[in-house]
């Protein structure tokens, strides 16, 4: 299977990699390890392309017009350049859908972080009203409805559809979508034509000056942490973040860090998509944020010039690699009766 050889010699090259950087003074900000599989949950190529079948597939949605890849698109980084979400019934939502890209390095899901695992995030969306407005109730109706799916969790997991299998196989999935060595890593490993000039003295600046590497530190380029910017907190109603979840008054404007590998190519970027460019991002940081009752004390003003502004974003253009553009497969027919569309209740 072609995913399945990509994540093979991406792996192998990584390791190499590793290898050849140990030892050698590199940063925290190394080449990423093996991709962490859950003992409950291991990978298998029929559970992968069970997974991927249902992240593609619109019929996980209440009016069956929204699928995973609807915000989380191969050909735009595994994300799309849309400030927020948009969900059925052209609903629009109130962060930023990031990538897929990476997810399974990442400690928790959601800006919030709300969930601890990539089949715990695999839910969330298809119950969400704004998203794509399903229970989980009916599209396990739906799908043990269709041959075809029945027919493969019953290969996979060895019962009909349930709830803990679409999780399971979705995240089996995402899992495969990692990204392979960036010119960093290879200049990391040697290569010292691997990064342009700019880029060098940008590299410099993100361990240095820009103040960077706090937040934003080993191999996924975040601290698997929560900050606040300010981020939206000069609205009239600003989205609190990570105080919902958690009930701590401390985490009030806080949201995840999110990894920087591939980020060129997912703009717009924070956490509600307002600022539109790199270039924007590292304005913003350099004038500390936005002031506010909680702003994170890591969050100062950088007095970056023109040109330190410039290279910060030759280096984020250097985190760049390659990763799968997977095409949306054949997904099994819908049976000859009817199914119902629509689960009713969503939270």
């Amino acid at each position: 299977m072609r995913t399945a050889l990509f994540i093979a010699v991406g792996l192998a090259a990584l390791a190499a990699l590793a290898l050849l950087a140990a030892g050698s003074g590199m940063f925290s900000n190394g080449p990423l390890p093996a991709v962490p599989v859950p003992t409950d949950n291991p990978q298998t190529d029929a559970k992968i392309r069970l997974g991927k079948q249902l992240y593609f597939d619109t019929r996980l949605s209440a009016d069956n017009t929204i699928s995973c890849a609807t915000c989380h698109t191969p050909a735009t980084g595994w994300a799309n350049h849309h400030p927020t979400d948009t969900g059925i019934g052209g609903q629009v939502g109130g962060r930023n859908s990031g990538t897929i890209i990476d997810s399974a390095y990442m400690k928790y899901q959601f800006w919030d972080g709300r969930e601890g695992s990539l089949e715990g995030q695999a839910l969330g969306p298809i119950h969400n009203p704004i998203e794509m407005g399903e229970t989980l109730e009916n599209v396990v109706r739906k799908l043990n409805a269709i041959p075809g799916y029945k027919e493969q969790f019953r290969e996979v997991f060895g019962t009909d559809v349930t709830t803990d299998g679409i999780a399971k196989a979705i995240a089996s999935y995402e899992r495969t979508i990692v990204s392979g060595p960036s010119p960093f890593d290879r200049y990391l490993a040697g290569d010292k034509k691997a990064m342009s000039k700019p880029a060098v003295r940008g590299m410099n600046l993100f361990n240095g000056k820009g103040h960077c590497t706090p937040c934003h530190s080993g191999p996924t380029f975040s601290d698997q942490s929560f900050h606040n910017l300010g981020v939206g907190m000069n609205k009239p109603d600003p989205d609190v973040g990570r105080s919902k979840i958690s009930g701590d008054p401390r985490d009030w404007g806080r949201f995840k860090t999110p990894g920087l590998r591939n980020v060129a190519l997912t703009s717009p970027y924070l956490h509600d998509g307002s600022e539109k460019t790199l270039m924007d991002v590292v304005s913003f940081y350099d004038r500390g944020g936005i002031p506010n009752r909680n702003l994170d004390p890591l969050i100062q003003p950088l007095n970056l010039t023109r040109q330190e502004k410039q290279d910060l974003v030759a280096f984020l253009d250097a985190l760049t690699g390659p990763f799968p553009v997977d095409e949306a497969p054949a997904l099994p027919p819908d049976a000859a009766a009817a199914v119902p569309v629509g689960g009713g209740e969503a939270r």
